[in-house]
């Protein structure tokens, strides 16, 4: 009778499990089934396998209730504790903490996480390794000064194809749209050859990257061109000149024009570079990343740049959409048609302009390609000097055909994002390198657009390794991001850069998410850390004295404490592309001057339904 009742049951939890796939098996925002059935069995299954064994130890061991009650006892104490000290965790930084101050917001409810008592590696072991697979032969791959790419095999006897992946740069919007158009657009344009060894390839000024293929391995070769000295100065159409009406053309009330003390200080344009981690929190960032936290932490170089960290930086909507609509817009819904992102500002001043997508996808077209008159518009091509995310469409990567947010391949999966047996982000981070190499190389001529000294540039890259319901991939890129940083800080890159490493949100799926209020917490708390120039923070702290509203405050300092979102941000980047030109309204608005204090979400446009940080 019990066996026949737990058949029966078993059958009737399978027949439940069956119908709900049936109903419900998306893996997208829309519909996630398939995710929530996964999360569901990493808790059912684990679960029920405890609750065996208890029984099985309970009805074989004489006195089990008394061990197991002092053994409970004990782990309530340490996971009382473990909590106590991972709740002081939440609120530290890179060289402060959150501090509760009168009149601030706090994050509401209760912070208790829970998560942080998962071991590294709980909520996706499952899934498989965290490592990449090597490929089984070793290919050496380069694309030389010249264009001509050279290419070699360990494996002698196969013989090398080269795939040249497309220029998306100058593509329309039509062409870079989501769902198996932007990815089978790549693939449809790419030029297959073979390669004969020791008669190197000369490639189209155009080509970035290509794939090199032997036998059953493969391999990506990247490359900046044209070169910074080939690169003419960009003129951008009248109809769409950014700087109309601007200080460039006409210096109106609110405008002060600081060309003279940054000429007297020997202090150039300072170039900008932000990456983007999608979907990490505060937190996650110390959680998941700590060897980029400790390398993060040596850029910090009074004298020389200084950097600061965003405690209360809250998000202005749920996903990526309304974030960074709000960082490169400067609004969430573009009042006018044909919207350009903030590296069009850049570039119509004079900025080299570069941007990095490893999801295969266009974020000018995926956010805002619906406020455009007509989709054979090419923003790229307006906005953009350099543009790498082909290599990232690729079907071993990303999907051909179908669901491109799967839970086991693809930009969004639970598994390690790998290619070619690297990890997605070592490519991009190979041509990071390049790009800042190239950019800081000094014009060997004085051709169109080059003065013989190293024009300003503007980088922005998005990683989406954080994006995935477990939060475990993130850790996947420690090592890589931590590298960048030691690099990006022994450079001296970082004298005459102002670097952003930020985030649009927190993770928003997931246990910690879905059941947890410190996972709505994180989800509303992205991380953001700025450094800037000496020169520059001093100035911004001369000017916050002189002409701030609050008098005798560091803007950075004040900032740290205050309620900031990515409309700051915005006005960040376009206080920054107008220097030395200094438009006052921008200025106010942006990191470089003291936010108002004891700001309300619905003064910073936060929505109610959003609002995770109140005034208690």
């Amino acid at each position: 009778m019990r066996s026949g009742t737990r058949r029966n049951t078993l059958f009737l939890i399978l027949c439940t499990f069956g119908a709900l796939y049936v109903y419900d098996h998306g893996e997208r925002f829309e519909k996630h089934g398939f995710y929530n059935i996964l999360v569901f069995l990493a808790i059912y299954v684990p679960l029920n396998l405890t609750l065996g064994l208890l029984y099985v130890l309970w009805t074989s061991i004489d006195n089990f209730a008394a061990y197991f009650s002092v053994v409970l006892l004990i782990g309530s104490v340490t996971v009382f504790a473990s909590l106590v000290h991972y709740r002081g965790e939440f609120a530290r930084g890179l060289f402060g903490k959150l501090q509760y101050l009168p009149g601030e917001c706090n994050w509401v409810g209760p912070n208790i996480p829970f998560v942080d008592l998962l071991p590294a590696g709980t909520q996706n072991f499952w899934a498989g390794s965290m490592h990449c697979k090597p490929e089984q032969h070793h290919i050496n791959a380069t694309i030389d000064r010249h264009g001509a790419l050279h290419a070699d095999c360990s494996d002698k006897k196969s013989q090398i194809h080269i795939e040249i992946l497309p220029d998306t740069r100058q593509w329309p919007l039509w062409r870079k749209s989501m769902w198996n158009v932007y990815n089978t657009q790549v693939l449809k344009g790419i030029k297959q050859i073979e390669y004969i060894p020791g008669e190197p390839v000369v490639l189209d000024e155009g080509t970035q990257a290509v794939v090199v293929r032997c036998g059953s391995s493969s391999a990506i070769a990247t490359r900046v061109s044209p070169f910074i000295d080939k690169l003419p100065l960009y003129t951008p159409p009248v109809e769409s000149d950014t700087r109309m009406n601007s200080s460039t053309h006409k210096l109106t009330t609110g405008w002060v024009d600081v060309t003279n003390i940054m000429i007297q200080n020997q202090f150039k344009r300072p170039n900008v570079i932000y990456l983007m981690l999608d979907a990490v929190s505060h937190r996650q960032f110390y959680r998941r990343l700590p060897k980029s936290a400790k390398a993060l932490r040596a850029l910090h170089r009074p004298g020389l740049n200084q950097l600061n960290e965003l405690y209360r930086y809250h998000s202005t909507g749920f996903s990526t959409d309304n974030n960074t609509k709000a960082m490169y817009f400067g609004e969430i819904a573009p009042s006018k048609p044909n919207p350009l992102p903030i590296w069009a500002y850049y570039r119509d001043r004079g900025y080299v302009t570069a941007r990095l997508e490893t999801g295969c996808d266009d974020w000018v077209k995926e956010y805002a390609g619906h406020y455009f008159e007509s989709q054979n518009y090419s923003v790229g091509n307006r906005s953009l000097d350099y543009e790498l995310s082909s290599p990232f469409c690729m079907p071993e990567y990303y999907p051909r055909t179908g669901n491109a947010f799967g839970n086991f391949k693809g930009p969004y999966s639970i598994v390690a994002r790998c290619l070619y047996g690297r990890y997605v982000h070592d490519w991009a981070f190979d041509y990071l390198y390049q790009l800042r190499r190239e950019l800081r190389r000094k014009a060997a001529s004085t051709e169109q657009g080059s003065s013989g000294l190293s024009r300003p540039y503007m980088i922005t890259a998005a990683f989406l390794e954080g994006h995935e319901g477990t939060g475990e991939v993130l850790r996947t890129m420690d090592n890589a991001l931590a590298t960048f940083l030691e690099d990006i800080g022994n450079s001296g890159e970082l004298e005459d850069t102002v670097f952003i490493l930020g985030s649009d949100h927190g993770l928003h799926m997931g246990i910690n998410f879905a059941f947890l209020q410190n996972g709505r917490i994180e989800h509303q708390n992205p991380f953001f850390v700025m450094s800037v120039p000496e020169q520059l923070h001093q100035f911004a702290e001369s000017f916050q004295h002189y002409h701030g509203s609050e008098k005798g405050i560091s803007p950075f300092a004040a900032n740290e404490q205050r309620l900031t979102t990515p409309f700051e941000v915005y006005h960040t980047f376009r206080a920054l592309a107008d220097w030395p030109k200094v438009d006052g309204d921008n200025w106010k608005r942006s990191l470089f001057a003291a936010q108002k204090a004891e700001k309300t979400c619905d003064d910073a446009g936060i929505g109610a339904n959003f609002c995770m940080c109140k005034k208690q």
